[in-house]
């Protein structure tokens, strides 16, 4: 056996392992969610049937650590947790009906369930704990349940992520993918975006200047894929493109592994402006010819800007060749209404400012 064919089968071996790994991984987690169910199952019966009130909690916490005292995860909190989880999903079909044996039985129609047991089973029980106290709408909590398990996000990333209302910055953006992708490709494109980015771990001064932005990000690049989104791979800053005996460069180069195309980032500061369509035009033509390979899909073009007009950009993406979009980052992360309308304004503080000096 020379080296080559060796290193083959150790990377296989090695493949096989981490792969049954993964899967014991899965299949423990997947054990402890089902078991948490059917307790919180069990105990909703009880209370139901036999009236018993939320005192049997604490009892139970108590008598399950005097007689279980090798196992955690049985504290009060926990148990309650169970059976708010039970009640959240209380129709989780954990195996598959039997087919009914008699011919001439009518098969009664079951509908789509929105939490089927596969996607329950895949995240972890810390996530569900965060997903039952902070997304109270189905639908919404189904699409973070999803969007954990394709990205691989942890649960402090999967509480950033709800913080940030993520389910509302995708697809939001400006552009003309429709018009220039065939589909579905358009739609996988336009889910891929967000508007507005937020770029909350900068600390910029007003009047930041472009290259101050860029360096920003480079600099906190984890964080900067993070916001982006799971697939884009960094390729390059200040990208240097040799066209007609002249220099130019691309702030920002990336490649989309799942999208399979290069994804050029242009960044500007204040609102955006109809030329920039036609620049960003002219790298995506210029990364089409110079990087593209016959096997990658168009070259996609991203303006960043800090107040995008959408009808001045729907105009001036109407008329250019490349699919782009535009979108908003905002350097500070917006505060929610409630809290909006109880901080004081300036000209209050300014008012109580003034009435202390006059004391």
């Amino acid at each position: 056996m020379n080296k080559s064919q060796y290193a083959r089968l150790l990377a296989e071996i090695k493949q096989r392992v981490r792969r049954a790994q993964t899967g014991a991984m899965l299949a423990v987690n997947a054990g402890l969610i089902r078991l948490y169910w059917e307790i919180g199952a069990l105990i909703d019966e009880r209370q139901k049937k036999e009236g018993w009130g939320s005192a049997v909690i604490p009892r139970l916490a108590r008598d399950l650590h005097n007689e279980l005292p090798e196992e955690k995860g049985f504290s009060e909190r926990n148990i309650k947790r169970m059976l708010a989880f039970y009640r959240e999903y209380p129709h989780l079909e954990f195996v598959p009906q039997a087919v009914a044996q008699n011919d001439s039985a009518l098969e009664v129609p079951q509908p789509v369930a929105l939490f089927p047991a596969e996607i329950v089973l895949s995240l972890p029980w810390g996530h569900h704990a965060e997903l039952m106290s902070k997304v109270k709408e189905p639908a919404i909590r189904h699409w973070y349940m999803r969007a954990a398990i394709e990205n691989g996000w942890s649960r402090s990333i999967l509480v950033m992520q709800i913080e940030t209302a993520a389910h509302r910055r995708l697809g939001s953006s400006a552009s003309n993918f429709a018009l220039r992708l065939p589909s579905p490709d358009s739609d996988l494109v336009q889910q891929t975006l967000k508007d507005p980015y937020l770029f909350d771990f900068l600390t910029l001064e007003a009047g930041f200047h472009e290259r101050e932005l860029e360096t920003g990000l480079i600099e906190h690049l984890e964080k900067f894929l993070l916001e982006l989104g799971q697939g884009f791979a960094f390729v390059g800053r200040q990208y240097r493109l040799d066209v007609g005996e002249q220099d130019f460069y691309i702030d920002l180069l990336f490649y989309h592994l799942k999208l399979r195309c290069f994804v050029v980032i242009d960044l500007k500061r204040g609102d955006f402006r109809p030329e920039y369509a036609g620049k960003m035009n002219f790298y995506c033509s210029v990364v089409d010819d110079r990087l593209r390979h016959e096997a990658d899909k168009p070259t996609i073009g991203l303006i960043l800007c800090q107040q995008p007009n959408r009808v001045l950009a729907e105009y001036a993406l109407r008329g250019v060749d490349k699919p782009i979009g535009v979108s908003s980052y905002e350097l500070t992360r917006a505060l929610p209404a409630e809290l909006q309308t109880s901080l004081p304004s300036i000209e209050q503080i300014e008012r109580e400012l003034e009435g202390g000096d006059a004391l």
